[in-house]
């Protein structure tokens, strides 16, 4: 299949080679004036050149070829819906020749967090200051100068920016130069800003930032490193982010064998930001919150999510940058290996996080989850235009794609698949590739046919249950693999593809890593049947059902010690999602998880309790006597763990003690444990009262959800005051996201009013509205308003930026019953999708899910409820 057909792509006829750009933003008008002239290859006799543009004002054109003027006013012809513009002239320019293209033009600062855009934070009076700054990935460098804005086709860049003299100005390379300049604003002199020319590079990874900003530098690599932040923010707390990013370029530089090949590596804190990071080359970007910290405010789980977030974004420098998928259906490529490398070198400087056992609840869930509705998409998704690439920033291709980088180096082996990246690297450095070129040179490293396991992983949407049957006479299992759903609904025709599953069949005689299922169904010996498991440390993609009496045995195994974290952990993962689906009985699982009481694991009980969340989250509209029961089956789990862990902090808690401890007083307290609720109420009174120690980092969260579940008015205003005067962005953000768990109807509404207010960000709208999904109450009023407010909503959030269908998909997803599908249904019926369509078909499959559970399995969920003495 050739997965490029189709692709709304830019005519051949030429190719740009250099630019030269010069950019003047005007904080006062927010319009900004440019000049580019592209340097050109003509590839075939041409009379006209097309390029990208959106939202830009083109003033002046002119074509020359050599030392002739081709065109000094040709003709422009924007195609607004293809986001290009046409230049047309009547003298031809041969093949073989070179052209220079030069644009004159204005663009706007634009509020929408892409293209070149204005981003504010307030100085020491309260007032609004700006900077201006950049988010081109991964079509708006054209929203920011005229360019050919596809990932193939790399040119070099030499950039000017000119600004006020008090401005910091950063472009991806270091500065050549800087000279006052006459400015095109009145009796202004202005500083023009040179930076040396950019090796090869895409356009989307071009950035720029002018603004009054202050830096944390380190000296621990040999280019420098560097933190900035606006002035309203401490330069200290860049220090974790500059030294672990030093160290952590020094290891890949080891690692890929490949120098960074640039003079300098930028990092800034932007106050409005619509990802998390991107990774501009020598100049990442990074919401506040994913950049600095105050390690003495700080929890654990903030730390982590840094570390995490600079080693991607650092890992994107040579895989992504310096080597560049050719068209955006490899975007899980360098989101996937990203994720993966980001993992791999935080088990490398930090190994008593034990990110691997992690992994297993955190990104393996997050992708079987997404991956068993139907409206998924394969990792490898076949891209044609523009507008369709934001939607596939989703869990299929960082969470999958990462799954499927982590299966295949179990596979290989991880030397030998580092091996395959450093020859891989090295081949196609500043250059584009296919995913097919990553397997090459796996293949070749490994000696394995990669091409043929990958590729059915990749290219296909889903991933299999393998159920086990036993023979005893033969010492032998059974294993049969079908297309999973979450909604068990699996028609003939969704059941083709026969995945090379992997079964990491663990024994009493180790782990054996070489055995696979090719077949629809297949024999494997075992040693003995005591004692087995399939998709040991669960590398694999894919859930294992087994019988009743199997789980059970496997129960005691665990109790048993035989079997390692990850196992248990994903053990538990797959009962939770299967019986979700109808593949084995809830009471099985409610009885599994109740054996798991003695469980000494930190991953493990995170597991537990979100699959005793998803239960609860199904019959969140069902009557209250089953509510409560399983409330107090919660609540039974947790506090028993929690009262003997603790929840006071001391210097020598390690990482994973901090998160126990926090997971486990959270779960008793918002289930309803005296003991629990009563010290959070008692710890928010003395921090509410100045008492600033009195609440530890680690449980801010837990201890505002609690107070809210439970309180009222006093509390909800307290931690709105901890939100509005809140001194870094960690602590704001955790009082911005427990907002929702207020039930009170005036609340809600509060609620929902104050995500829409001045007070908060467009980047953080989601924010105050997530927790209400987590009651009956918020579910229902959070649809109404979204319906009320569906204009405001929009004109907020364009389609083409992806916040809006995170906001849709948590209106929507919450609902648990067919009618209640019908009505969100029918809103849509009617209205443009555009640009979230993914968004609401996957929000209506996981609706579907749980209606399905509800209809096979409520009774049998009493009826357990009932014999164990809940309900």
């Amino acid at each position: 299949m050739d997965i490029s057909k189709g692709r709304e792509v830019l005519p051949k006829n030429v190719k740009p080679l250099h630019y030269d750009l010069t950019l003047e933003p005007n904080f006062e008008t927010f319009k900004y004036e440019g000049e580019v002239t592209i340097d050109l290859d003509v590839m075939e006799d041409t009379t006209s050149i097309t390029l990208n543009t959106i939202d830009i004002d083109i003033q002046e054109t002119k074509v020359t070829s050599g030392s002739s003027t081709i065109a000094s006013s040709p003709k422009l012809t924007l195609d607004e819906d293809a986001q290009t513009t046409k230049i047309e002239f009547d003298q031809s320019i041969p093949a073989g020749s070179k052209a220079q293209l030069h644009h004159k033009f204005t663009g706007t600062l634009n509020d929408k967090m892409s293209g070149f855009y204005r981003s504010s934070y307030k100085g020491e009076n309260g007032e609004d200051k700006w900077m201006a700054t950049t988010q081109m990935e991964p079509t708006d460098a054209r929203r920011a100068f005229p360019c050919f804005d596809e990932p193939a086709l790399k040119a070099t860049f030499s950039v000017i920016l000119i600004a006020d003299d008090e401005m910091t100005c950063l472009s991806n390379m270091d500065v050549s130069g800087e000279k006052k300049v006459d400015s095109k604003m009145v009796g202004k002199k202005r500083k023009a800003v040179s930076y040396n020319k950019s090796p090869l590079m895409s356009t989307y990874l071009l950035a720029f930032i002018v603004g009054e900003l202050k830096v944390y530098e380190t000296d621990q690599f040999r280019v420098p490193v560097r933190v900035y932040c606006t002035p309203d923010k401490h330069t200290e707390h860049g220090k974790f982010a500059a030294e672990l990013g030093a160290k952590t370029l020094a290891f890949y530089e080891k690692e890929f064998a490949s120098d960074f090949p640039l003079p300098k590596m930028d990092m800034v804190a932007i106050p409005d930001f619509s990802a998390g990071a991107m990774e501009n080359w020598g100049l990442v970007t990074y919401r506040v919150v994913d950049l600095l910290l105050d390690e003495k405010t700080a929890s654990a789980n903030t730390k982590q999510r840094i570390a995490e977030v600079v080693q991607h974004e650092l890992a994107h420098q040579w895989f992504g940058n310096l080597v560049t998928m050719d068209f955006w259906d490899g975007l899980w490529l360098n989101e996937g290996f990203a994720t993966w490398m980001s993992w791999y070198s935080c088990n490398a400087f930090y190994p008593e996080w034990k990110v691997w056992e992690g992994y297993v609840t955190d990104n393996l869930q997050s992708a079987l989850g997404l991956d068993g509705l139907r409206s998924s998409h394969p990792v490898e998704v076949p891209v044609k235009r523009a507008d369709e690439i934001n939607q596939i920033f989703d869990a299929i291709s960082y969470s999958k794609g990462s799954c499927v980088i982590r299966m295949i180096s179990k596979y290989l082996g991880e030397d030998v698949f580092m091996e395959g990246i450093r020859s891989y690297l090295k081949k196609h450095a500043y250059g584009n590739t296919t995913t097919e070129d990553l397997w090459a040179s796996l293949s070749d490293a490994s000696g394995k046919d990669v091409v043929r396991v990958a590729d059915i992983w990749t290219k296909n949407v889903g991933y299999p249950v393998v159920s086990v049957s036993e023979d005893s006479k033969n010492n032998s299992i059974h294993v049969k693999q079908n297309r999973f759903l979450r909604t068990a609904d699996v028609k003939p025709e969704e059941d083709k593809t026969l995945y090379p599953v992997i079964l990491g069949l663990r024994t009493k005689d180790g782990k054996d890593g070489n055995s696979v299922l090719n077949d629809r169904e297949a024999d494997f010996k075992v040693p003995d049947l005591d004692f087995f498991k399939l998709n040991a440390d669960h590398s694999g993609i894919y859930r294992t059902s087994y019988t009743a009496e199997r789980l059970q045995k496997l129960g005691e195994n665990a109790k048993a010690g035989l079997l390692s974290v990850e196992d248990r952990a994903g053990m538990i993962a797959d009962a939770g999602a299967l019986a979700s689906a109808g593949y084995q009985r809830t009471s099985g699982l409610l009885s599994l998880l109740k054996g798991f009481d003695s469980e000494p694991e930190f991953v493990v009980w995170d597991e537990i309790t979100a699959r005793i969340g998803a239960l609860r989250a199904a019959f969140i509209f069902e009557d209250e006597k089953t509510k409560d029961a399983l409330k107090a089956l919660q609540r039974e789990l947790a506090s028993a763990k929690s009262h003997k862990l603790g929840w006071t902090f001391k210097e020598s808690d390690g990482h994973i003690e901090q998160q126990f401890k926090a997971l486990m007083f959270g779960n008793a307290a918002s289930a309803g444990d005296e003991k629990t609720k009563a010290a959070a109420f008692e710890m928010f009174e003395k921090f509410t009262s100045g008492d600033r120690a009195a609440l530890h980092p680690n449980l801010r969260g837990s201890v505002y959800s609690v107070v809210l579940q439970y309180g009222g008015k006093k509390e909800y205003d307290a931690i709105l005051k901890e939100y509005e005067t809140g001194k870094n962005s960690d602590e704001r953000n955790t009082a911005l996201r427990s907002l929702g768990r207020a039930r009170d109807p005036e609340l809600i509404q509060r609620t929902l009013a104050y995500s829409l207010s001045k007070e908060v960000k467009d980047q953080d709208i989601y924010l105050p509205l997530a927790a209400l999904r987590t009651h009956r109450e918020g579910i229902e009023a959070f649809w109404a308003w979204m319906r009320e407010n569906w204009d405001i909503l929009r004109k907020k959030m364009p389609p083409s930026f992806t916040l809006l269908g995170s906001v849709v998909s948590m209106a929507t997803s919450g609902f648990t019953k067919e009618e209640q599908l019908k009505d969100v249904e029918s809103f849509f019926s009617d209205k443009s999708t555009k640009g979230f369509d993914r968004n609401l078909a996957q929000s209506a499959d996981a609706i579907r899910s749980k209606a399905g559970w509800l209809g096979r399995d409520k009774e049998d969920v009493e009826a357990w409820l009932k014999d164990n003495k809940y309900l």
